[in-house]
């Protein structure tokens, strides 16, 4: 009691009149803790897969958001800093989605930018792990964002990307998948 006490006071001193939404990412081609469909796998570095960006669509943004950013990210790299396999920022805030495929038939929503990979282009670069490695896990992150753009260039590697998207993040939500070969 005095626990729920306190979270009501904290509440009603910071002038909250209701709990704020949990932030939720999910995906048709994505599913948490389940092996990435050949479609988003890279093609290239050899692997084979079709490098189809997924559907992500996201609810539950904080009041105050004033655009987004996705990030794909592989903790599993054998690099020592993980691999940045796609990012984009400077999502318009009204949008809470992004089509499979639109990295790659250019049909990101307008104004959003897509920063560099660590396969050294800009642009989705979909699951591709060292033959012989244990599955490796994949992060799609959503980030809703206090400031309207992000000061970058397309060719922003993706840690300098995500810098500037944590300095400014008001919450996240993420869909972790993994895929070995």
């Amino acid at each position: 009691m005095r626990f729920i006490s306190a979270a009501l006071m904290t509440a009603s001193v910071f002038g909250a009149t209701a709990a704020q939404a949990e932030m939720k990412l999910v995906s048709k081609d994505l599913a948490a803790g389940k092996p990435m469909a050949d479609a988003q796998v890279f093609n290239g570095f050899g692997c084979t897969g079709k490098n189809i960006s997924p559907e992500l669509v996201w609810s539950g943004a904080p009041e105050g958001t004033k655009s987004f950013a996705v990030m794909a990210y592989d903790p599993d790299a054998p690099t020592g800093s993980g691999w940045w396999h796609w990012s984009v920022f400077n999502i318009p805030a009204d949008i809470s989605q992004i089509a499979a495929g639109a990295s790659g038939d250019k049909k990101l929503p307008a104004g959003a930018v897509e920063g560099r990979t660590d396969f050294g282009t800009s642009g989705y670069g979909g699951a591709c792990p060292p033959a012989g490695d244990k599955p490796h896990r994949y992060q799609f992150t959503v980030y809703a964002l206090k400031v309207d753009k992000l000061p970058l260039p397309a060719t922003a590697p993706g840690a300098m990307v995500g810098f500037y998207v944590r300095a400014n993040t008001l919450d996240k939500a993420s869909i972790e998948v993994t895929y070995g070969r």
